[in-house]
């Protein structure tokens, strides 16, 4: 039994958007922890809430976007509720952050060694010259060739892989315990992500850094994440051991989404099809937000919400596996 506290605990998070018709609840009471070292993949359809939670994270929610209820503990010292300066502090020294697109993440009017060294010098009492060293250390780190030249260049002189490791060299800078990453592969061509991939996993294994993966891609989690939260309609379906959730999925959400995946070396006529989509925020309906979609739904499905329950090696919010009420 792991008895180590957990680098990041996020407790029954509410973000909800303000507008005129009434407010949006965008994620509603979802639980997670990630520990130490490890790599939580976090995954789901689009306006899951899964960039929403990860924005939340790092502090960097959009207006009128808003945590309206729970908290987010980072070692346990709470951060959700610090003020913009104090919060400014720690997401560049404790929480790093990887996006989708790294022209959003980088300047285009300063070179790459402005951007590293500013960004360490921000962070860490060291001198100009330490700073210069550390950064071409992380280039190195990040697998740039011929890193000592390319220090010098500006972003667009990078391919797009190239410069998805430049932001990550940036998000290493401080030294985080965590990274939140948010489709950091999404924007590349499949030998790249492939490599993104195992830098990712190597840098946890070798510095100890713990990893919130946000991805629409099943193939990410299933080679880097140790866990898996399947998202649907701003709840967590389930969460487990990735090799558990990717092999023997409980709740029928993520039972659909593995079936829809083409597997090598399987002769399936037919792939799973999961009818209808994702409600809108203003259509969520009562009861499991999937009840409209799913084939084993019964009547309690349809009036009262499940929270996480166990269902074998990971967690489901189903009924299915509601032993007090007789059907797991």
């Amino acid at each position: 039994m792991n008895n180590t506290p957990p680098l990041l605990d996020v407790r029954n998070l509410r973000i909800e958007f303000p507008t005129r018709h009434g407010t949006l609840v965008a994620v509603d009471d979802i639980s997670l922890q990630i520990n130490p070292g490890e790599v939580l993949g976090v995954v789901g359809e689009s306006g899951a809430g899964k960039s929403l939670t990860g924005a939340a994270i790092i502090g960097l929610l959009e207006p009128p976007g808003r945590i309206a209820a729970g908290e987010i503990r980072l070692e346990g010292n709470r951060i959700d509720n610090l003020p913009y300066e104090k919060m400014r502090r720690i997401r560049g020294r404790s929480i790093g952050a990887i996006f989708q697109d790294p022209l959003t993440s980088l300047n285009p009017l300063y070179t790459v060694r402005e951007q590293l060294t500013e960004t360490i010098l921000t962070h860490e009492d060291i001198s100009r010259t330490e700073a210069d060293a550390r950064a071409l250390e992380l280039l190195v780190e990040v697998g740039i060739p011929a890193a000592a030249e390319r220090i010098d260049s500006y972003p667009h002189q990078f391919s797009g892989g190239m410069r998805q490791r430049v932001v990550i060299a940036l998000a290493l800078c401080a030294r985080p315990k965590l990274i939140i990453a948010d489709e950091p592969t999404t924007a590349l061509d499949v030998s790249i992500q492939a490599q993104i991939i195992a830098l990712l996993k190597r840098l946890c294994r070798e510095n100890g850094t713990a990893v919130m993966l946000v991805t629409h891609d099943m193939g990410v989690i299933a080679e880097t994440a140790d866990r898996v939260a399947v998202m649907y309609a701003g709840r967590i379906a389930e969460v487990g051991p990735v090799r558990d959730v990717v092999k023997n999925p409980k709740h029928p959400y993520t039972k659909g989404l593995m079936g829809s995946i083409p597997m090598i070396g399987e002769d399936v006529e037919n792939l799973t099809q999961i009818d209808g989509a994702m409600p809108r925020l203003t259509e969520i309906p009562t009861g499991c937000a999937f009840n409209p979609r799913c084939s084993e739904r019964f009547d309690r499905c349809e009036r009262d919400r499940p929270d996480l329950m166990e269902a074998g090696n990971t967690q489901a919010a189903c009924w299915l596996y509601d032993r007090e009420g007789g059907h797991a």
